[in-house]
C-alpha cells in the first residue's frame, strides 16, 4: 500500500489522538483552563447530537432501499446475515468474560449512578421499548436509537416495495444520505478542537483515573484482536472449509487486513476482500453480497469495542457488569454494530446507541468518553471487521454450495 495513501487516512486520527493528549496534559497541569474551556466540547456534543437522527434514518433506510434481492441471493443473504449474528455475539460473550475478568475502570470518576438496565421495567416492556416508540415524535429524540432503527429498516423495506432505488423516494433517500455524511464531515472538522477541551475538562476533574481507565482498556483489547485472528478465524474457516481451508485463509487474509488497518474502512477494504475471495475459489455471486454485506453488518471489532465501552462507563459511574445484563448486552452489541462502519469512526452512531440505551441521563459525560475509546481502538476494530468479512464466506459457501466446495476449487485448479 502506498506510505503517503496510509499516512492521509491516519492524519485526522492522529491530529484527533494528539489534540486528546494536549488537552489531558492541560487539564493536568491547569485545571482551572481545562473547566474554563470545557464549554467548546459541549458545542461539539451538541452538534452531533442534533445530526444522529436524521443521519442514522438515511443512511439505513437507503441502504435497505438500494438493495436487489433475487431467488438465488435469499438464501445467500439469510445465511450471511446468520453468520453475521453468530459471530457477532461470539465475539461479544467473549469480550463480556474479558471485562468481568479485567474490568476497564477500577476506581469511580464521579459520585452519579447510571441508570440500572431494566430495574424498574419488565421484560416484555423492555422488548417493547427497545424496538419501538410509543409515536412519531419520539423517533425524533436522540433517546430512542434503537426503535428509530428498525422504523429505518421497515421504511427502506416498504421503499423497496414500491420502486426501490429507482423511486423517487429512494432517490431522495440515497441524496439525505450523502448531504447528512457530508453534514457530520463538516462537524467532524471541529472534533479536534473539542476533544482538546472535553479532555482537559475530564482530567482537571477526574485526574489520573482518565489514563488508568483508558490504559487497562487499550491492555484488553489490543492482544485480544490479534489473538482473536489466531484462534476464531483458524475455527471459522475449517468450519467453513473443511480440510485445507485454514492454510488457505492465512494465504489471502493478510491483504485485506494490511489494507483495512491503512484505510481504517470496511467499505474500503471491499475490492481487496472481493479479489481474495475469488482467488479462493468463492463464487463471484456469493462474494459480491457477502462482502459488502459485511462491511455494514458484520463487525465482531466492533462487537468487542461495545462490550468494553459499556464496561468503561459503568466503570465511570461505580457500576460493574452483572451476568443479568448478559443477554442484553450482547443483543445491542450486534444489532448496534449495524451502525458503526462504512466510514473511519463509524458516524459515531454506535455511541449514540449505547448512551441512549444504557446511560440516557448522563449522555453528556458518556457520550466523549465512548468516542474517545472508539478512536483508540478503532484500527484493530477494523482489521477484525474486514479480515473477518473474507472469512464468513467460507462459512457461506459451505450452506450455499456444499460442505466440499473448497476440495472442488482445488481439484479444478
Amino acid at each position: 500500500m502506498d506510505k503517503k495513501s496510509v499516512a492521509k487516512n491516519y492524519r485526522f486520527l492522529a491530529i484527533l489522538l494528539s489534540c486528546m493528549v494536549a488537552g489531558a496534559l492541560l487539564g493536568w497541569f491547569r485545571p482551572k483552563w481545562g473547566h474554563n474551556i470545557a464549554f467548546l466540547g459541549t458545542v461539539f456534543i451538541n452538534m452531533m447530537f442534533c445530526v444522529v437522527v436524521p443521519l442514522v434514518f438515511a443512511s439505513i433506510a437507503g441502504s435497505v432501499a438500494n438493495m436487489e434481492s433475487r431467488q438465488r441471493a435469499g438464501k445467500i443473504m439469510g445465511v450471511t446475515v446468520g453468520t453475521f449474528v453468530i459471530t457477532g455475539a461470539i465475539a461479544a460473550v467473549l469480550m463480556f468474560v474479558l471485562m468481568k475478568l479485567f474490568p476497564p475502570v477500577l476506581t469511580p470518576w464521579a459520585d452519579m449512578v447510571a441508570e440500572e438496565i431494566g430495574e424498574h421495567a419488565s421484560f416484555t416492556e423492555m422488548i417493547v421499548n427497545f424496538f419501538t416508540s410509543s409515536d412519531f415524535v419520539g423517533l425524533l429524540s436522540r433517546r430512542a436509537m434503537l426503535p428509530l432503527i428498525v422504523f429505518s429498516i421497515l421504511f427502506g423495506f416498504s421503499v423497496q416495495m414500491t420502486g426501490g432505488k429507482d423511486s423517487s423516494i429512494g432517490k431522495w433517500l440515497a441524496g439525505l444520505s450523502d448531504v447528512m455524511m457530508k453534514f457530520v464531515q463538516i462537524i467532524t472538522y471541529y472534533a479536534p478542537i473539542a476533544f482538546f477541551a472535553i479532555f482537559a475538562d475530564l482530567v482537571a476533574t477526574y485526574g489520573s483515573e482518565v489514563a488508568k481507565g483508558y490504559g487497562r482498556a487499550l491492555l484488553v483489547y489490543y492482544p485480544l484482536c490479534f489473538i482473536y485472528i489466531f484462534t476464531a478465524f483458524p475455527l471459522f474457516a475449517w468450519f467453513g472449509g473443511g480440510k485445507g481451508a485454514v492454510g488457505i485463509m492465512f494465504k489471502h487474509i493478510a491483504r485485506p487486513a494490511v489494507v483495512s488497518l491503512g484505510t481504517c474502512s470496511s467499505v474500503a477494504t471491499i475490492p481487496t476482500n472481493m479479489e481474495e475471495a475469488v482467488e479462493t475459489g468463492v463464487s463471484k455471486d456469493i462474494a459480491g453480497m457477502v462482502l459488502p454485506l459485511g462491511a455494514t453488518m458484520h463487525m465482531d471489532g466492533s462487537c468487542f469495542s461495545c462490550v468494553l465501552k459499556i464496561a468503561f462507563v459503568l466503570g465511570v459511574f461505580g457500576e460493574q457488569l452483572s451476568w443479568s445484563r448478559l443477554p442484553f448486552i450482547v443483543l445491542v452489541a450486534v444489532l448496534s454494530s449495524v451502525g458503526m462502519s462504512g466510514v473511519p469512526g463509524g458516524g459515531y452512531i454506535g455511541e449514540y446507541i449505547i448512551c441512549s440505551i444504557f446511560f440516557p441521563t448522563q449522555m453528556e459525560l458518556a457520550f466523549p468518553i465512548l468516542v474517545a475509546i472508539g478512536n483508540l481502538v478503532d484500527p484493530p476494530a477494523t482489521m477484525i471487521n474486514s479480515a473477518g468479512d473474507y472469512v464468513v464466506s467460507y462459512i457461506v459457501s459451505r450452506f450455499v454450495e456444499g460442505k466440499d466446495w473448497l476440495q472442488k476449487q482445488l481439484n479444478n485448479a
